[in-house]
């Protein structure tokens, strides 16, 4: 069982760019080149929400039906359990995000959905939460809109051509990985059998292109490795200056894929998140339960994922101080060349966390 700490030492909080990409009169091309400036620095990047793309209605409806299917019978979210299509609900420590170090499974429940269809879910899921599928697809469908328009301002910002590569890439009717996701982290007063040294989420990379996360106020736990200093630091959910938002900026991070597609020059910073409110950012704490709402957005299954068509790419070699392809290697192991297709780079990740749906295969 973990130790108590009697103080608690405050963790210096990551910095990171916050953006607005829907203020008036904006100049596009500047708002560009902030998102690819902080994507090369941190792989992370706090976009403003002034509801322009998604609604705070939108959001606090999205936290309310976690809520509740999260509170639904076992026995009713067993029978949406999760299966190789990475659709479903996972229990406490079926996935495993950081498998060479984690002597147990993540702290922590998840409900993946996949597609919706004329506003109905493709999948099983709780009764609990049908009423509810009409409003999650909306969601679920801004969330990629949103995806798409930051990819957009990628392909402009890195000299793309033409501009909608990123964005093309990522259409809506194509199948794809993308996934809208539930999580629940339960208080560490009622994880007893956790260790000093877990964690309630591993170490990890995203699989996709880009991840949007939406948090609750107060709730600690997310952390990243910095990639100047390679060490642990909290980032949280409302930076100064957001204070006084109606709600938390959405935080943006760059995955796999993306820094595959760009050489490594955009970075997959690895975060994870931890139990203790010893490391956690000002005015937020671990003590409670924890949720939050994640969209991943992924290509199309059948993109091939050769060299974006960006001069900028095709010259970078981690000079005047941008990180090299082999020092992101070193970070992140994922961010290398391996497979073809975004399918098959999902399917590499899918296998390695889910030891115990893959089996002997999970390990190849």
């Amino acid at each position: 069982m973990r130790q108590k700490q009697k103080h608690r030492t405050m963790a210096k909080s990551v910095t990171i760019p916050i953006i607005d990409i829907s203020a008036e009169g904006a100049d596009q091309s500047q708002v560009a080149k902030e998102l690819v400036d902080a994507a090369v620095d941190y792989g992370f990047v706090y976009i403003k929400n002034a509801g322009q793309d998604i609604t705070t209605e939108q959001i606090e409806n999205a936290f309310n039906v976690s809520r509740i299917l999260f509170g639904s019978p076992l026995e009713d979210k067993q029978r949406c359990k999760i299966e190789k299509n990475n659709q479903g609900w996972s229990g406490m420590h079926t996935e495993t995000l950081d498998p060479k170090t984690q002597r147990v499974g993540d702290f922590k429940e998840g409900f993946n959905f996949g597609p919706f269809k004329d506003g109905k879910a493709t999948q099983p899921i709780p009764q609990s939460i049908e009423p509810y599928e009409a409003q999650l697809a909306a969601f679920r469908a801004s969330c990629h809109d949103l995806c798409r328009r930051l990819l957009m301002l990628f392909g402009i910002g890195l000299g793309v051509n033409p501009p909608d590569f990123f964005a093309t890439a990522h259409s809506p009717a194509a199948p794809s990985g993308s996934i809208l996701r539930f999580l629940y982290y339960p208080p560490p007063s009622s994880t007893p059998a956790a260790e000093a040294g877990d964690v309630r989420a591993g170490a990890h990379s995203d699989y996709g292109s880009i991840t949007l996360l939406f948090r609750l106020r107060g709730q600690a736990g997310l952390e990243i490795l910095e990639p100047q200093t390679r060490r642990w630091a909290p980032v949280p959910v409302t930076p100064p200056g957001t204070e006084e938002n109606e709600t938390p900026p959405i935080l943006v991070n760059i995955g796999d894929l993306l820094s595959y597609w760009t050489n490594g020059l955009l970075r997959s910073t690895v975060h994870r998140v931890a139990f203790s409110s010893e490391t956690a950012a000002e005015g937020e704490s671990s003590t409670d339960p924890r949720y939050s709402v994640v969209f991943f957005c992924h290509p199309a299954d059948d993109t091939p994922l050769e060299p974006v068509p960006s001069e900028r790419v095709a010259s970078f070699r981690g000079s005047d101080g941008e990180h090299s392809s082999q020092d992101q290697e070193d970070i992140n192991p994922y961010a290398q060349r391996k497979v073809l297709t975004a399918a098959e780079h999902l399917q590499m990740r899918l296998r390695a966390t889910y030891l115990q749906m893959y089996g002997d295969e999970g390990k190849k």
